[in-house]
């Protein structure tokens, strides 16, 4: 979660202490929000938090799908979606 007082900053100033603010976000796990003329404009996250909203976006987009199918009258068995879920690493 962004801790508004501290992780909220202008891109101007990510600029020029973006070695300070980078090591801040290792060490808090939170991401910095740059803003340009006090507008939100990028979100900068660490690889391993990038990786895990990746995986949480992919998997409501499965869901999603999968929804959209069922209300279609389409999908799978019980027994293929399990099957599925076994072959997936």
């Amino acid at each position: 979660m962004v801790n508004v007082a501290e992780d909220i900053h202008s891109f101007t100033t990510f600029k020029r202490n973006s070695s300070d603010l980078m090591k801040r976000m290792k060490k808090t796990g939170r991401p910095l929000v740059l803003t340009i003329n006090g507008k939100a404009e990028a979100v900068v996250l660490d690889p391993i938090t990038y990786q895990q909203v990746a995986e949480h976006l992919d998997a409501i987009a499965r869901i999603r799908r999968g929804l959209a199918q069922a209300k279609r009258g389409e999908g799978q068995t019980v027994d293929e979606v399990f099957d599925e879920l076994e072959r997936e690493p």
